[in-house]
């Protein structure tokens, strides 16, 4: 069971380092952090390691200690394009999952477009094909949302869309602390 306890990571203010992917690290880099005192344990699995003389349960949520800054503008990736255009085709809606997504070139390169992200966006293949390398009012194909720089916010708030399958209990609150609680 060890193999699946991993522990959350939070920032020194309480807040993923990630969300997508979400910061997970193994449970020994997890209880090797909290020996060289670099994070507070704020939760626990009941699981525990033990050496002859040690005992401990294993940290199911961990904050760091010094807080670590996030980059001011994201890595311009395949998966980042996705994730901005949440895993959907801009040009049908449909979101066939990424092994069948691909990204257009919004002004193909073969017209003078870069390879930037306010001219990239996510494609399924059947609509890719379809567009080639035409301009999107000459084949009626305009991407649903105009591809721009995402902040890193941006994909934070996208990638919450999109949990891991596995969310242990404890890990919740930190996850979903800033989502609206329903009443009732």
């Amino acid at each position: 069971m060890r193999g699946d306890s991993s522990a959350l990571v939070l920032n020194a203010d309480f807040r993923p380092l990630s969300y997508f992917p979400l910061s997970l690290w193994p449970w020994q880099d997890a209880v090797k952090a909290v020996f060289l005192d670099r994070v507070n344990i704020v939760s626990e699995y009941d699981e525990e390691v033990r050496s002859p003389t040690f005992a401990m349960k294993l940290p199911s949520v961990i904050a760091l200690k010094q807080y670590v800054p996030l980059s001011r503008r994201p890595a311009f990736t395949r998966f980042n394009v996705f994730l901005r255009d949440r895993f959907a085709c801009q040009y049908c809606g449909d979101s066939p999952g990424t092994a069948e997504l691909t990204f257009d070139h919004v002004i193909p390169r073969s017209r003078g477009g870069l390879t930037s992200w306010d001219n990239v966006v996510a494609a399924c293949s059947s609509c890719n094909l379809v567009k080639g390398n035409r301009l999107p009012l000459d084949c009626g194909m305009v991407p649903a949302t105009s591809p721009v720089e995402p902040s890193n916010h941006q994909l934070q708030n996208n990638g919450r869309a999109f949990p891991p399958n596995y969310l242990h209990e404890s890990w919740r609150d930190f996850l979903y602390w800033d989502s609206e609680l329903e009443q009732g």
